[in-house]
């Protein structure tokens, strides 16, 4: 079998590179290691910038994304027991954000491509391996159904994240990485129940942090920090609500809505970066290439920007003849990488409680969200890198 273009993963990036490069007539399979409905059953966050959206207009999947996501133009911040918003639509000359699921992002997807009858190969396993892109002819190899295949193809996508073979596969002396691991995590519910607030509270408490976020007007995602070590099965329902509750303002509390969760666990937060993104014909997109802590919500974005770029390269590639999209991917992603790597890490360093920071760290902290609130230049770089960056 032979395609221009290989992606490895369908999850977001795959699906909406696979969709970007299908409308521009370029040929293109996915694969998969795991199952459609294993791909469908990963709990994600859901806070999607401008640049995610119109990529979704472009690839004409957005028609749920309008009708049910909700969109908001500000945050709110608690410290000190009362809440401050960020007015993030005034401050950025209109811009938002919109709440819409990754799980549904990726549910528009994997429908736009089983309707045109695109070729995803699902459940082939750990048995994906590639080879020559260091060369001319890179050729994909897999196991499906007791048979072994080959894909030849001009490009290689690795967009399988983080523990996904393509990252894996380039030479260790040709790789630079950088890893920061953060001494806590986030134990989140998601639950069948309104949310406390129309838009997202991002607490900073003496307990530790909170988030109050939502998929719907009826279904709430819940967060709150606890060591790195914890797991979710010490934490019953009535323990989290309990928890949640101490970090909270008033007004909040009033207004939350308990209920069983449809979904709980320990999420660890890190902060990674390889370096370069491009090998030869094989390209990373998303989490194999980075990984941010989600306080920023910057991850699904981060790789919708880099699908953004590779999908140009290779349609200048194609259309134009070009190498240059192609020679220039790496650089163009990293440069919007590590701005969102900073921020996220200012984000998280600026909301949590470190162990060993003691009352003086919490205080700074308290200090410095008193100046945020109180600045517009601030309160406007805020606003600027949530919203997210130009491209």
């Amino acid at each position: 079998m032979r395609t221009q273009v290989a992606i490895i993963g369908a999850g977001p990036s795959g699906l909406l590179l696979g969709q970007l490069l299908f409308k521009a007539g370029i040929d293109n399979v996915i694969i998969e290691r795991q199952s459609a409905d294993y791909v469908l059953g990963r709990i994600r966050a859901g806070v999607l910038e401008q640049v995610t959206t119109d990529l979704l207009d472009e690839c004409g999947v957005s028609a749920r994304l309008h009708e049910q996501g909700l969109v908001h133009g500000g945050i709110e911040l608690l410290f000190k027991g009362a809440r401050h918003r960020i007015d993030m639509r005034t401050l950025t000359g209109g811009k938002t954000v919109t709440v819409y699921g990754q799980t549904e992002v990726t549910h528009d997807l994997m429908d736009a491509r089983k309707a045109e009858g695109l070729t995803t190969v699902y459940s082939v396993g750990n048995s994906v391996t590639l080879h020559d892109f260091d060369g001319a002819n890179p050729k994909v190899r897999y196991m499906k159904d007791g048979q072994q295949h080959e894909l030849e193809c001009d490009f290689i996508a690795g967009c399988d994240g983080y523990h996904g073979v393509s990252r894996a596969s380039v030479p260790e002396a040709a790789l630079t990485t950088y890893e920061k691991v953060y001494p806590f995590g986030w134990l989140g519910i998601l639950a069948d129940v309104p949310p406390v607030s129309h838009e997202l509270i991002y607490a900073n408490t003496g307990r530790g942090f909170a988030l109050c976020s939502m998929r719907s007007p009826t279904r709430s995602r819940f967060y709150v920090q606890v060591p790195m070590e914890e797991k979710a099965e010490n934490w019953t329902d009535d323990a989290f609500w309990n928890e949640l509750r101490t970090r909270l303002d008033p007004q909040a509390r009033d207004h939350l809505v308990t209920g069983p969760s449809l979904e709980k666990s320990v999420a660890p937060l890190r902060s990674f970066v390889a370096e370069p993104m491009r090998f030869g014909r094989l390209f990373l997109a998303g989490d194999a290439a980075h990984i941010v802590p989600p306080t920023g919500a910057k991850g699904l974005n981060l790789a919708a920007s880099d699908v953004k770029y590779l999908s140009a390269a290779f349609i200048e590639h194609y259309r134009d003849k070009s190498s240059a999209g192609v020679d220039h991917y790496s650089e163009k992603c990293l440069r919007r990488v590590w701005k969102a790597e900073r921020f996220s890490w200012w984000f998280t360093s600026l909301m949590h409680r470190f162990p060993d920071a003691g009352e003086f760290g919490q205080k700074l902290q308290e200090a410095e969200l008193d100046y945020l609130v109180g600045s517009k230049a601030a309160s406007t770089a805020l606003a600027e890198n949530y919203v997210g960056l130009p491209l």
